[in-house]
């Protein structure tokens, strides 16, 4: 809720209700269906858990999604309450068809509503698991198949329990006591379940995997679709998930130096070679010097990256030129060569690849890769193809103030482009060392007459700042 509104009848009256906890949940017996939701939010922001717990339990609807509701804190608490509250009751022992909820949806920032609201007989759910043998829609489809072959399961069999419930959520592996707790409290979950609980993990970031291995055992490989990995040994990422199979992004960080050669290498790219539909690809702090040319060939088509992030790589002119040539990145939408001490000389093959991305790319990072006026002047008429680009980040480059003023007034020609971190100018450093310190008052008088170079310009909607800032 936006602290600058005032509540609405309908909020004051859910406060008011969730005062008294036990005559709050002792009210849904009767809550009518459409209170359910306003109510919801209020015990969510309010972290009511025990009122949460006893929503689930009779929760009215097909699904339940957290969608855009935040609370500040790292909800564990609030997660827990919610998967304690979910049910599984076989169908032929339950009275009224049991519970009504089959999704819970625990993921944040989704652009979704609380349930969906459903257009035919059929209860449906748009987020609902698509790829995995155990989602409800598989489930569901093997059960009526059976109905209609008039096979009867034995009581004993698994497929009996048709009330199976669906858990959507992203996992963070990391060596943290409460998220050890909360993990192993789904690991238990899951057990208790039977089998009737399907935990769909779509985004799965391991920051620590030694602590967590039996955790695995309940993921199903077919269900991620974005892993980010950080500080864990290549073989051991390849040899952790060989059945990926609808990986759409993936995000290799730190990954130790001496891992990333010899046989482990060939074996990561015959493994990056499987994921036939991935779009985004982040590989940063990985030696891949004179390597691109290897790491491209294994995206065959009809991959088209819409996303290629390659910093602190140690990217060589030879890289540079190899990602010009290729075929992947035609449809980027998204480029990031930061960190990489990249050469600048001749027709540069930088120049060409920017030729290459203009028609889609909007987001462009070159920090701190030696950019100098001459290379400026090179690929400024490049940048300018690139209609489509919305920010540009190029901090840490070695440049001077009339270059800056120069790339200013190119750059504010371009409609869509709204977000520029630019590179302080050599001359604001003490004695002229780049990088080292900073005068703050030459750094001032920087910002000030770039200000009004965008409002001579009449560029309101552009930003242009510094980095960090």
């Amino acid at each position: 809720m936006d602290r600058n509104t005032a509540p609405t009848l309908m909020e004051c009256a859910g406060k008011c209700l969730l005062s008294n906890v036990p005559a709050a949940i002792k009210a849904l017996e009767i809550l009518p269906k459409h209170l359910f939701i306003p109510l919801f939010k209020t015990a969510f922001l309010g972290r009511q858990k025990e009122v949460l717990k006893a929503m689930v339990k009779v929760w009215p609807f097909h699904c339940l999604h957290i969608g855009t509701l935040k609370i500040q804190e790292r909800p564990y608490d609030i997660m827990e309450a919610l998967v304690d509250g979910l049910q599984f009751i076989p169908a032929q022992s339950s009275p009224s068809g049991g519970p009504k909820l089959r999704i819970l949806d625990l993921r944040q920032n989704i652009e979704c509503r609380i349930t969906c609201s459903y257009r035919t007989r059929r209860a449906f759910c748009f987020h609902s698991c698509v790829y995995s043998d155990r989602s409800i829609l598989e489930v569901e489809e093997a059960l009526n198949e059976a109905q209609c072959l008039d096979v009867v399961p034995s009581e004993t069999d698994p497929g009996v329990t048709w009330k199976t419930a669906e858990l959507l959520i992203n996992l963070t592996f990391n060596s943290t006591l409460r998220t050890k707790r909360f993990l192993s409290f789904l690991k238990s979950k899951v057990e208790q379940s039977s089998g009737s609980l399907h935990l769909c993990c779509r985004y799965l970031q391991i920051n620590q995997i030694s602590v967590h291995t039996n955790m695995l055992q309940i993921l199903d490989p077919a269900c991620i679709d974005r892993l980010e990995v950080n500080r864990v040994h290549l073989r051991r990422v390849t040899s952790l998930f060989p059945q990926l199979k609808h990986l759409d992004s993936l995000k290799l960080t730190s990954i130790p130096y001496q891992s990333c050669n010899g046989p482990n290498f060939e074996i990561f790219l015959t493994w990056l070679g499987k994921l036939d539909i991935l779009q985004e690809l982040n590989l940063s702090f990985f030696c891949l010097s004179d390597r691109v040319h290897k790491l491209l060939s294994v995206l065959q088509s009809p991959i088209h990256l819409t996303s290629l992030s390659l910093p602190f790589c140690d990217l060589s002119n030879r890289d540079i030129t190899v990602l010009s040539q290729s075929s992947q990145v035609t449809h980027l939408k998204r480029l990031n060569l930061s960190n990489n001490l990249i050469f600048w000389g001749g027709r540069e093959p930088f120049q060409i690849l920017l030729e290459r991305v203009s028609g889609t790319l909007q987001h462009l990072e070159i920090n701190n890769c030696q950019v100098t006026d001459s290379a400026l002047e090179i690929i400024i008429p490049a940048l300018t193809q690139c209609y489509q680009l919305r920010a540009i980040v190029m901090a840490l480059n070695p440049v001077t103030m009339s270059a800056l003023e120069n790339l200013l007034q190119t750059l504010t020609t371009m409609v869509n482009l709204k977000r520029v971190v630019y590179p302080i100018p050599a001359h604001c450093y003490e004695e002229g060392n780049f990088p080292g310190s900073l005068n703050r008052q030459k750094l001032n008088a920087v910002k000030a007459q770039l200000n009004f170079l965008l409002q001579m310009a009449r560029r309101s909607d552009m930003s242009w700042t510094t980095y960090p800032e």
